[in-house]
């Protein structure tokens, strides 16, 4: 999917996307983190950080620059351990006493074939796991965090990691790496999981939201047609791989080349991955198909 070129944001600048809501994007600008990785602000007096990004001293000062005078940090949300999502949690804590919420360390929420994978030498790819990560206090499935006059939901949606969760406030969802408007969210095995991704997708089907803010990139403002799409997308690779086994022995990196055709040479490292995930994913449903024969 082509990225857009609409959303220009000036690092470290406080923007206001509604009441009690504004953004910070971080100096991290990647081919996999776009134009940098999004700190949203939420509350008045009382605020929560949600996922205070890399390890990046201007992002920190910037964090604290925001919450100066009449405010205060009171919680620190986590929606994943990559490395621009979450080194900045510990510091920002230590500086300002707020515990840092999230599902787990790095490895948490990893599905058994995932753990089975990694346990035989499988290695991940993509964005950097943040394996020192260790929240304060876990948050499970529908545990509520409560603030000075907002309330977060945190929904487990693995899939881009294992310990990946998406944070309800009413109609509003912050998606982390789940589900993003200018591409696809990379799954790279063993800490992705393609069949928990397709999952976490249709959890978040279920409910009836008015906006997902992105931990990269603009605001989704059409999240039933972005869930939709992203289904069909994944869908639809599927359907491509497949037309490439049926060709005959390949590896995945030769897949990628073969059905990848939208991606820069950069991406290609990454579309192998996605591919590698859609292998596995394919594997185990054929395995449990033929066990239920």
């Amino acid at each position: 999917m082509k990225m857009p070129e609409d959303f220009d944001p000036v690092h470290g600048e406080v923007v206001s996307l509604g009441p009690m809501l504004r953004r910070i994007v971080a100096p991290n600008p990647s081919p996999m983190t776009w134009r940098g990785t999004n700190t949203y602000l939420v509350g008045a007096s009382h605020v929560a950080v949600i996922d205070p990004g890399p390890d990046n001293d201007a992002h920190l000062q910037a964090i604290l620059a925001a919450t100066d005078g009449g405010h205060s940090i009171s919680h620190i949300l986590v929606t994943h351990a990559h490395l621009d999502h979450s080194p900045l949690a510990r510091q920002l804590s230590k500086l300002t006493r707020a515990p840092v919420l999230a599902f787990g360390p790095a490895e948490a929420g990893r599905s058994a074939v995932m753990t089975r994978l990694a346990a035989s030498g499988l290695a991940g790819g993509g964005e950097g796991i943040d394996a020192g990560f260790q929240p304060d206090t876990r948050l499970t499935h529908g545990a509520t965090v409560d603030g000075d006059g907002w309330t977060l939901r945190a929904l487990h949606t693995p899939g881009h990691i294992g310990n990946h969760i998406c944070l309800a406030w009413e109609d509003v969802c912050f998606t982390g790496d789940h589900v993003m408007g200018w591409a696809s969210s990379l799954v790279s095995p063993p800490d992705g999981d393609l069949t928990d991704f397709m999952t976490s997708c249709a959890t978040l089907q279920r409910e009836n939201w008015r906006i997902f803010y992105p931990g990269h990139g603009k605001p989704v403002t059409d999240p039933q047609e972005r869930l939709k799409w992203l289904i069909s997308h994944r869908q639809a690779r599927e359907s491509a791989i497949l037309d490439a086994l049926d060709a005959g022995p390949t590896t995945a990196a030769h897949i990628a080349r073969r059905i990848y055709t939208d991606v820069t040479a950069e991406l290609l490292g990454a579309a192998t991955r996605n591919v590698l995930a859609h292998l596995i994913d394919l594997h185990e449903k054929r395995w449990f198909a033929a066990s239920e024969t």
